[in-house]
């Protein structure tokens, strides 16, 4: 569905990403994960076309790509429902118009696949930042999109929501591409199928094939990259 070969990208000739080599299948749960200004949020913004990268290529091969931003609600009181907002994904291309019943059923049935069909005539100002983004996952869903990016959809949202968001990611993922820039490393290492730790440059990490023994041979390599994907992969937790 995606691959990405030798790319780069600069601001005002700041390097941000350099070397960037990746493929994606669709059958991925891939997550995003890097420290602050680590190019996250950049690398997501060049898949979405919205920036050109000063070098490289990216090939895409899916038609529809649903974009789920951050929680960034600013005027809380606007009067505009949950039916609303996912009715946007419906829109043309040639600007707004009357929505149909076909429009109609399909935001409806978006919502229904987010748990979020009961509060369709809501304000959206008056839900909590988990459903609220469970609103804007029902709007990606709802223009048919083949490759769902995420970007922090987590951020505003507390653990018990942060759970419920992944564990309707991975339930979309049995027949949607999904790709997540996440602030928190344990909880993408639960759900992802591969994970992208970023720092200008990219190291893809696949979780189900590591152990201890892979561990240690990547500490004694040479290859100069030791993140806290790799620690935290190695080192879980058993008491809980």
């Amino acid at each position: 569905m995606l691959r990405i070969e030798n790319l780069s990208f600069a601001y005002d000739k700041e390097p941000i990403l350099e070397n960037i080599n990746f493929e994606y299948d669709k059958r991925d749960f891939l997550a995003l994960v890097g420290p602050n200004g680590s190019g996250k949020s950049t690398l997501l913004k060049l898949i979405l076309g919205l920036l050109e990268p000063s070098g490289g290529k990216i090939e895409l091969s899916c038609d529809r790509i649903g974009y789920v931003p951050q929680d960034t609600l600013i005027n809380k009181d606007f009067p505009i429902t949950v039916l609303d907002i996912v009715l946007m994904g419906r829109l043309r291309k040639n600007g707004f118009g009357f929505y149909s019943k076909e429009d109609k059923k399909m935001a409806f049935d978006a919502l229904s696949r987010v748990g979020m069909e009961d509060l369709a005539r809501n304000k959206i100002s008056a839900l909590s930042g988990g459903q609220r983004q469970r609103v804007f996952i029902a709007r990606a869903l709802a223009c048919k999109s083949e490759l769902l990016v995420l970007d922090e959809p987590t951020a505003s949202v507390d653990m018990q929501g942060q759970i419920q968001i992944y564990e309707l990611l991975k339930s979309l993922n049995e027949t949607k591409g999904v790709i997540v820039v996440s602030h928190d490393i344990n909880i993408a290492l639960g759900y992802a199928t591969k994970i992208a730790y970023l720092s200008r440059t990219l190291f893809m990490h696949e979780p189900s094939s590591v152990t201890q023994e892979s561990f240690l041979r990547t500490l004694q390599s040479n290859n100069g990259h030791n993140c806290p994907v790799d620690v935290l992969m190695t080192n879980t937790c058993t008491h809980c």
